[in-house]
């Protein structure tokens, strides 16, 4: 039986896994908090939201945002930031219904989206962008409407603020070479199961207002 191990700082906290199925996630690293890097799972798709240093060939020229099928992968890490021009103290629990931005650990580069097509489903472009405007900006939507805060291993969506369009991702779309395997990250209008997402691994900010 393979058990895979997350860190969350701040306190010791060891999470297991098994077989994707979390066991047990300690009361004041249940919310998502600002200052955390994430991992997004697709739900229908398990793949994580990725990025790299390959640019699209087409539209914008952006950096490229696609879904990675490999877990482990450290450039599916994406750091919880505050909406542009706003601050986001470390710690500090989401709300649903909050903006917010999500820099790519690995590039620096905000996720984005603005009205460019995307290259193979020719729904609107998603990158990741150092532009620092208001097309960083993305609305958290929790699926679960009893729950007040962004919680792990829950569904969501991500809206994106300027276009009202959500984050989308289908295993049908799929890249070729040079990130063959990779599926594309694109947004749409159209609401449904391709645009739910879940934080699962990550290293964590516990709650800072826990007693």
């Amino acid at each position: 039986m393979k058990f895979k191990i997350i860190f969350a700082i701040t306190t010791f906290l060891v999470i297991l896994m098994i077989n994707s199925q979390v066991l047990e996630i300690d009361e004041e690293f249940e919310k998502v908090t600002c200052g955390s890097a994430i991992k997004m799972t697709h739900i229908p798709s398990s793949y994580k939201l990725h990025s790299h240093s390959v640019a699209y060939g087409s539209g914008s020229g952006q950096q490229s945002v696609t879904g990675l099928p490999d877990a482990d992968d450290p450039e599916s890490l994406w750091i919880i930031k505050g909406a542009h021009g706003e601050s986001c103290p470390r710690g500090e629990p989401i709300e649903c219904g909050s903006v917010i931005r999500l820099k790519h650990s690995g590039t620096n580069k905000f996720l984005h989206s603005h009205h460019h097509r995307s290259p193979i489903s020719k729904q609107q472009e998603v990158s990741a962008f150092d532009g620092l405007d208001t097309g960083d900006n993305w609305k958290v939507i929790c699926l679960d409407k009893s729950t007040t805060y962004w919680l792990r291993e829950q569904k969501f969506q991500l809206l994106h603020v300027e276009t009202s369009a959500y984050l989308f991702a289908n295993e049908e779309y799929v890249y070729n070479n040079p990130i063959s395997g990779q599926i594309e990250v694109s947004a749409t209008k159209k609401t449904g199961e391709n645009t739910e997402w879940a934080v699962q691994e990550g290293i964590y900010f516990a709650d800072r207002h826990y007693n």
